[in-house]
């Protein structure tokens, strides 16, 4: 049900009186509709400007807003006509009710990442849906994997979600994807509903995830080292080999750890190949480009310079898949999966990383973190990451 109320002072519902903006926007009328409020009239200045004035002033009356054009009907020829308005929308950081999907998924991703884990340690079965026909209380062989890849997963997410609650955006409870698969799941995601404020908001919460993440990442690998190693599963192949990114190593070395040896292969606990799960998500979080964490953090650190940064993603990308497929001779695999890759950096760049109300630049401080966690990305890096032997 839409309310119309005359142009003026007085503000639509409980929304800021136009004279707060006047200056930048020009009110003709106001109108309520089921709990947003719209501020229709001409602008006076860029939408930049008009945003950086009335998103503060909507903020504190608790309002999200955003300038746009709404069609009008003409009363007299019945043409719609493009009006500029001010759309504002109730805002909320908080949880209303149980988050029933999110429960679901995570329900979904725990019985999927069991199955994963329950695979290194039955040996015999190719797959997990094997084992989940074959024996089904097997699963819970795979809880130290779970309990791992969970942790560190979550951990990520909090991070972006802690520091959106900080810093006043909204945002939802992460989001756990189940997968069948050698892994169980495809990653976990929070979804980010409000507009970011400044820089610094857009680089806290891009570099918590990652940051966060991987501080749970190297207790979890540092825990898998100590473990007993066990053989990878056969998965229907000869064998599989995984190639651990620097940082692997490094923890290796600082608590006296080996990474066991056997034949062709490298023998580890599957918690340690949570660890790896880990890094490698960190790695691909950190490619800066688009919505990933590392595209909000170079256009926290490097504003609108980072567009130019992140067209040279793809194609960095697609350079390695051809230098593994034409000099190194890798597996058929990791050149897929920095083609695919390449490809998925290509689309999201046009989306672009979020854009701060206020563009001011970054304090040192926080870029110098930003630098730092680039190159704890970098460690995680390893061009083959698995290598299937057919």
């Amino acid at each position: 049900m839409a309310d119309v109320e005359p142009s003026g002072d007085s503000p639509p519902g409980n929304g800021p009186p136009v004279e707060a903006f006047d200056g930048v926007f020009a009110v003709e009328r106001t109108q309520t509709d089921d709990g947003r409020l719209l501020y229709y009239g001409d602008p006076l200045a860029s939408a930049e400007a008009i945003e950086r004035e009335v998103w503060p002033v909507f903020r504190e009356a608790g309002y999200e807003v955003r300038l746009t054009t709404v069609p009008e009907q003409d009363p007299y020829t019945g043409v719609k006509i493009p009006k500029h308005a001010l759309v504002a929308e109730p805002r909320s950081v908080g949880i209303d009710g149980i988050p029933w999907t999110n429960v679901i998924f995570a329900v979904l991703t725990v019985l999927t990442t069991l199955g994963a884990g329950a695979v290194w340690y039955r040996d015999g079965f190719s797959s997990p849906v094997a084992l989940l026909f074959s024996d089904p209380v097997a699963l819970l062989s795979g809880w130290p994997f779970t309990l791992s890849v969970l942790t560190v997963l979550g951990v990520h997410e909090l991070g972006h979600y802690v520091m959106s609650r900080y810093h006043g955006v909204e945002a939802s409870l992460p989001y756990f994807i189940p997968l069948p698969s050698l892994i169980g799941t495809m990653g976990a995601v929070i979804k980010m509903r409000g507009r970011m404020p400044d820089r610094e908001a857009l680089f806290d919460i891009g570099v918590a995830g990652p940051l966060a993440g991987l501080a749970a990442t190297m207790a979890v690998t540092v825990v898998g080292l100590t473990l007993q190693p066990v053989a990878p599963p056969s998965l229907g192949l000869s064998g599989f080999d995984l190639n651990y990114p620097p940082l692997v190593w490094i923890l290796a070395t600082l608590v006296g750890q080996s990474l066991t040896i056997g034949g062709s292969e490298t023998f580890t606990n599957p918690v340690v190949f949570a660890g790896w799960v880990g890094m490698f998500v960190t790695f691909l979080n950190l490619l800066p480009v688009g919505q990933l964490d590392g595209g909000h953090l170079l256009r926290a650190m490097v504003g609108q310079r980072q567009e130019t940064i992140a067209a040279a993603v793809p194609v960095l990308l697609f350079g390695l898949a051809a230098y593994l497929y034409y000099a190194a001779e890798s597996s058929f695999n990791a050149v897929f999966l920095w083609a695919f890759w390449g490809l998925f950096a290509m689309g999201i760049a046009y989306a672009g990383p979020a854009t701060p109300i206020d563009d001011g630049a970054l304090d040192t401080k926080r870029t110098l973190i930003g630098i730092g966690t680039f190159v704890l990305g970098v460690l995680c890096f390893t061009p083959v990451p698995i290598e299937l032997i057919t």
